[in-house]
């Protein structure tokens, strides 16, 4: 098996680890009884988890650990964390699996991207393609809980989320042992304290807007991970085995959407490419507002994912990359992912939970009465949120370029 294949299959079963139970934990905390509150400590997990990658966690493992042997082991232990969450019911100990297990797994996503770049004669021109292993990795996994789970899924059936994501955690840990020897990096001058650099970026007017805005994205772009999966069961009527293969359509726009996206930028600039990524969350959100009746709609509206992943943040690291130097590339780099996995994913997991409970309004059911979430309502917010970001980038953003130097390769 050659280096490439090898790189593209790790990344697509780093992804489906994720992929597995990310859709469902929200609904499966609800049925646990867990409160709003409680919900949100747990999905801000991975926001802690990624301030100890970028200030300690991600640093050590890099000058410290072969990547290889650094993945093999994390992810055994990923693997019994998962094991543990699967069969905890009490808060306490379902939060505290959770929480170790997001320490150990949240740096393996920079530790496989690096282990890539190591070991690809091109990275520019071939690291493009190993990703997409990732995101198909995220579909695929969608595909054995339409056998696990019924249309109406119990907790005991969604309990499969955490097993399914620890067998892939174990069959990765051994697979990792197979990838190339990638040594620690000990003696290369790299600052101890990159993070610095990262924040000193902000004072540059054009990163302060974009990081703004991409932190206002973030919490939309994590907010539909809270909110999708109960919203096309409980009010489309989409089946439960059959919603995470829905949602999974996102993802393979995102695929497809990548492939245009190096032309698109080209053509539309920074600015305007920005401005439709951030506008795709309004379309979606709008039309889960105004159409969730109609199940061919929503599911078309679920093609938009692409254009909201892949025209804001594949842009904003492409920007990152064709903007700065060298030396601030990956501090720039560390500054997206603080706010994508981590201060996005806090906001969102403890502000879309708590919205859902106060707009939730007790109505008869034909069996008695039921708990009913006003979507319209709810939905507008992010709707809000993406014109807000929409306009900030309109009048706000000024790029040192109009786009990219050269054509963005792998895209």
């Amino acid at each position: 098996m050659n280096t490439k294949l090898k790189l593209f299959i790790m990344m697509a079963m780093q992804l489906a680890v994720w992929g597995a139970w990310a859709p469902k934990i929200f609904p499966y905390m609800t049925g646990l009884g867990f409160t709003p509150g409680q919900q949100a400590l747990v999905g801000s997990s991975w926001g802690i988890a990624a301030f100890a990658g970028l200030f300690f966690s991600n640093q050590f493992a890099d000058r410290n650990f072969a990547a290889e042997r650094f993945m093999a082991f994390n992810h055994a232990l990923s693997g019994l964390c998962l094991l543990g969450v699967a069969w905890s019911a009490s808060f306490a100990t379902f939060f505290g699996f959770f929480l170790v297990y997001s320490l150990i797994y949240v740096p393996t996503l920079s530790v496989s991207n690096a282990l890539a770049f190591a070991n690809l004669a091109q990275p520019a021109r071939d690291f493009g393609k190993v990703r997409t292993g990732g995101t198909l990795g995220w579909v695929l996994v969608s595909w054995p809980f339409f056998f696990l789970l019924g249309a109406h899924a119990t907790l005991e059936q969604i309990r499969w989320i955490f097993l399914v994501a620890a067998i892939i955690s174990f069959v990765l840990t051994a697979f990792s042992l197979t990838l190339p020897h990638t040594p620690p990096r000990k003696h290369q001058g790299v600052d101890s304290l990159a993070w610095r650099s990262a924040f000193l970026l902000l004072r540059q007017p054009f990163v302060a807007v974009l990081f703004v805005v991409t932190f206002i994205d973030s919490v939309i772009h994590n907010g539909y991970f809270v909110m999708a999966d109960a919203f096309l069961t409980d009010r489309v009527g989409i089946a439960g085995n059959l919603s995470m293969i829905v949602l999974s359509l996102g993802q393979i726009a995102e695929l497809l959407t990548m492939f245009v996206l190096g032309r698109v930028v080209a053509r539309l600039g920074w600015r305007t490419t920005l401005i439709i990524g951030v506008l795709g969350h309004a379309v979606r959100f709008a039309v889960f507002a105004f159409a969730p009746d109609s199940v061919p709609v929503i599911m078309i509206a679920q093609l938009l994912h692409g254009i909201c992943y892949a025209f804001f943040f594949a842009v904003v690291y492409i920007f990152f990359d064709d903007v700065f130097p060298e030396d601030l590339r990956t501090s720039a780099q560390g500054l997206v992912n603080l706010l994508v996995l981590g201060i996005g994913m806090v906001v969102a997991s403890f502000l879309f939970p708590l919205l859902m409970t106060k707009i939730t309004q007790t109505v008869a059911g034909p069996a008695g009465p039921i708990s009913v979430v006003d979507y319209r309502t709810l939905f507008m917010v992010p709707v809000g949120l993406s014109l807000l970001s929409a306009l900030i980038l309109a009048f706000g953003f000024r790029p040192p370029s109009r786009g990219p130097a050269l054509l963005p390769i792998g895209h």
